[in-house]
């Protein structure tokens, strides 16, 4: 079976053949990438899907404005969009590769967003996850790649998709297909950089290749579940969806979750997370702790990454923990006519009026209207005040979660978040 044949079937399963949206492929000019551009221009001739090249430049080596102006000449010559992103503002003295990590999903994340596409594919292979493997005997606790998965980064990756359908080819096989092709590529020099602990892995690896500089990241610096890595501290849980409170019920609507008390300790973590809007999982200890509550079986409320995990007998709701108000975490947000925004990574928010300020409804009830103020009853008290409300120019407030309004629109992230995390999203979505 030939290159082509055996990735196939990884895009006809998580791809849909007749979207009209762009599928977004990210390209470092490395062998990998190329190669997986190649491939999936292949499959999209095919079905007349349109591809949308992205490029970051990450600012970290002199020859990084000519790798991005090469990318554009082979998203060019393969008669494909393109898009060129950079990352700018000062780097960070420690920790750079998961700094570079973390920017470079942002940016690929917000421009397949801006453009339409669900889904980014990225071109990590088998020796990717062989280097993982590494080092983690090493020390690390960098997590392995994963065929599908969310955009790792929070808010800018909401409802994006990463697609690494290479996992199983080695770079021996890809830049064998490229010389069969004629094709050459990008070898990055920070592939071969000791400093970072991939590079190290890579010399170390049974399987030895030149890596895709733009698929280099997660060193020894990345936290024990990654910087902002739900979906792969996550890998392990599968959560039907039916346990999430449905109808949809009004947690959905004033971003709460509701699950069942027999839900797995690592599900009802997640569920924390995406309630809380926070990008930070709770520690080693922080799970244990809420392991042993939920084997218990008594009522109990803790707060967690952010989130207030309130458990019955029967039910678990998970809100936003209002502690993070006297916190100053949830920071008022000025709105712009036509310019949607994730306020406390919670809420979208998209207004028609220049007017207005998102901030959190503490010290502000007693302001709304009456029938909003009769409505709020309805929401659990320890959820009240980290709802948000719009503040105009003159004073006047609403909460667009107790009455809607046509000059603003919002939408509660969690639940979407939430089965994303736990696997229950496993194709590309429909535009």
């Amino acid at each position: 079976m030939d290159l082509q044949q055996s990735i196939t079937p990884i895009l006809d399963r998580r791809l849909r053949a007749a979207s009209p949206a762009p599928l977004a492929v990210a390209l470092s000019g490395g062998g990998d990438s190329l190669a997986l551009l190649l491939l999936v221009k292949a499959w999209a001739d095919a079905h007349d899907r349109r591809i949308l090249v992205l490029t970051v430049d990450h600012g970290l080596n002199p020859d990084s404005a000519g790798w991005t102006a090469r990318c554009a000449r082979t998203a060019s010559g393969l008669g494909l969009a393109f898009r060129a992103l950079a990352w700018t503002g000062e780097k960070p003295k420690t920790g750079l590769p998961a700094a570079a990590r973390h920017a470079r999903h942002a940016l690929l994340a917000e421009a397949a967003r801006e453009a339409g596409a669900r889904v980014i594919l990225m071109g990590h292979t088998a020796d990717d996850l062989a280097e993982s493997a590494a080092m983690r005997a090493q020390g690390s606790t960098v997590p392995d790649a994963r065929v599908w998965a969310p955009s790792p980064v929070w808010p800018e990756g909401r409802d994006v998709f990463i697609l690494r359908p290479l996992l199983g080819v080695t770079r021996e096989t890809l830049r064998a297909f490229l010389r069969e092709s004629g094709e050459d590529w990008i070898d990055d020099p920070a592939n071969e950089d000791v400093r970072f602990a991939r590079s190290r892995a890579r010399h170390s690896s049974p399987r030895r290749g030149e890596g895709d500089h733009a698929e280099h990241g997660g060193g020894g610096a990345a936290g024990p579940v990654g910087k902002t890595g739900i979906q792969d501290w996550a890998a392990g849980a599968r959560a039907d969806p039916s346990t999430a409170s449905g109808g949809p019920p009004p947690p959905l609507r004033w971003g709460g979750l509701v699950l069942s008390r027999s839900s797995p300790p690592s599900t009802v973590a997640i569920a924390a997370l995406c309630a809380a809007g926070t990008s930070r999982p709770p520690r080693g200890d922080s799970l244990n702790s809420l392991a042993r509550r939920l084997r218990d079986g008594e009522p109990f409320v803790i707060t967690l990454a952010g989130g207030r995990i309130e458990a019955d007998g029967q039910a678990i709701t998970v809100m936003r923990d209002a502690g993070e108000i006297s916190a100053g975490r949830l920071h008022p947000l000025p709105l712009r006519p036509g310019e949607t925004v994730v306020w406390d990574g919670r809420f979208e928010v998209a207004a028609d009026r220049d007017d207005l300020t998102v901030k959190p409804l503490s010290g502000l009830a007693t302001k709304l209207p009456p029938a909003q103020q009769t409505s709020l009853k309805a929401i659990p008290a320890a959820a009240r005040p980290t709802l948000p409300v719009l503040v105009r120019q003159d004073g006047a407030v609403s909460c667009p979660i107790l009455a809607e309004t046509l000059t603003v629109r919002v939408r509660a992230l969690a639940l979407t978040r939430f089965r994303a995390a736990t696997g229950s999203v496993d194709t590309e979505p429909a535009p």
